[in-house]
């Protein structure tokens, strides 16, 4: 039975079930509705599913007061509490018993089929939650019963730890040839002679004064040409203001002037 002090919870309600006196079983085989009489129930009420600890509770009660007309305490199903019948899913047999512990058996149904259904699954969910809370519990036996690992230090047992004693790799540093870090040449790279005074590609244009008008470029077949500016103050490009022609000679120009170009 159900222990004292554990709440009592509502499975299932179903208003409309009816209850049929059945006759004695002559022989092991199972029960069938068609020997009852289902025309004339015996009595029609509410049929109310609780559940107190790991034990169900199948109460038949009057729809209007409450008044309990009998209930079935169930600790297992299917079981002798509950039993089904051959020959239709709507009717069951119930094992009822009162305060005294006199048992009796009695037939109920159920004019819908849902509702059937209903009170069969009721009954499966509520004791497959009872077998989990046993295997739980049982596992929890075990393994407080079971053997538990020693992992304290015996006597006159010791333990050496050595701490910071390890052995450190160490890095190679790159090695400084003193002062700034210059970048290697990149490969393959060549470094260009500086040019020499004397090359005979390169020609020096002289400048006298500030009334010089721009640079002259000898056109020849060399591709470099340099100018030399001897005020500098001057433009290094000259006046480009006046037209070529509107220039004074200058007694100073070389005699090979023919051959220069003014821009």
């Amino acid at each position: 039975m159900a222990a004292e002090g554990e709440y009592e919870s509502i499975l299932c309600v179903k208003p409309d079930v009816n209850v049929y006196r059945i006759p004695p079983r002559a022989s092991n085989r199972s029960y069938r509705a068609a020997d009852w009489k289902l025309d004339s129930p015996d009595w029609s009420g509410r049929m109310r599913i609780t559940a107190k600890g790991q034990v169900a509770f199948i109460k038949l009660e009057d729809k209007v007061s409450g008044e309990l007309f009998a209930q079935a305490p169930v600790k297992e199903y299917p079981g002798v509490a509950v039993e089904t019948v051959s020959d239709s899913s709507r009717y069951f047999v119930l094992r009822i018993q009162d305060d005294n512990g006199r048992s009796a058996f009695i037939g109920v149904g159920f004019g819908d089929r849902g509702d059937a259904f209903d009170f069969n699954v009721t009954l499966q969910d509520h004791f497959k939650w009872v077998k989990q809370e046993n295997e739980i519990s049982k596992s929890a036996q075990l393994g407080d019963s079971g053997p538990k690992l020693d992992l304290g230090f015996k006597e006159g047992q010791t333990i050496t730890l050595n701490i910071g004693q390890g052995k450190k790799r160490d890095k190679p540093r790159p090695q400084s040839t003193g002062g700034f870090g210059l970048l290697p040449p990149p490969p393959g790279g060549k470094i260009a002679p500086p040019p020499s005074s004397g090359s005979s590609n390169h020609n020096i244009v002289p400048q006298t004064g500030s009334t010089a008008t721009g640079c002259l470029l000898e056109l020849d077949t060399s591709n470099s040409n340099t100018v030399v500016q001897s005020n500098p103050s001057s433009d290094l490009w000259g006046d480009f203001s006046a037209p070529a022609s509107s220039v004074p000679p200058s007694s100073s120009r070389p005699q090979d002037a023919a051959n220069w170009i003014q821009f």
